[in-house]
């Protein structure tokens, strides 16, 4: 059965890997931007060329952002979640259920 899981094409950037994580925490590009002291035209134009690196093309039937965060969490972990757990144990907050 051949394998069919992508293979990046070269190593990720800081900056790229400060986007990426940043876009699996749910932030906006303008909130990522901020934190990036970039503009938010640099932010959407790495993240596209980020795709390529994972091997993700756009089309009518794809949602870049959801691929370009399921492909980062597979490659450099789940820090999302470790994120959100420790919100979890924050007092005044309602507990998520992850599963």
């Amino acid at each position: 059965m051949a394998d069919c899981r992508r293979v990046m094409q070269r190593d990720l950037t800081s900056l790229e890997h400060l986007i990426l994580s940043d876009m699996c925490q749910g932030k906006s590009n303008s909130a990522i931007a901020n934190h990036a002291q970039r503009s938010t035209k640099v932010i959407e134009n790495t993240m596209s060329r980020t795709a390529r690196v994972f091997g993700i093309s756009s089309n009518i039937n794809t949602n870049i952002r959801v691929l370009l965060a399921l492909a980062y969490r597979a490659n450099y972990g789940d820090f999302a979640i470790e994120s959100l757990n420790a919100l979890e144990s924050s007092p005044g907050l309602p507990q998520l259920i992850l599963q």
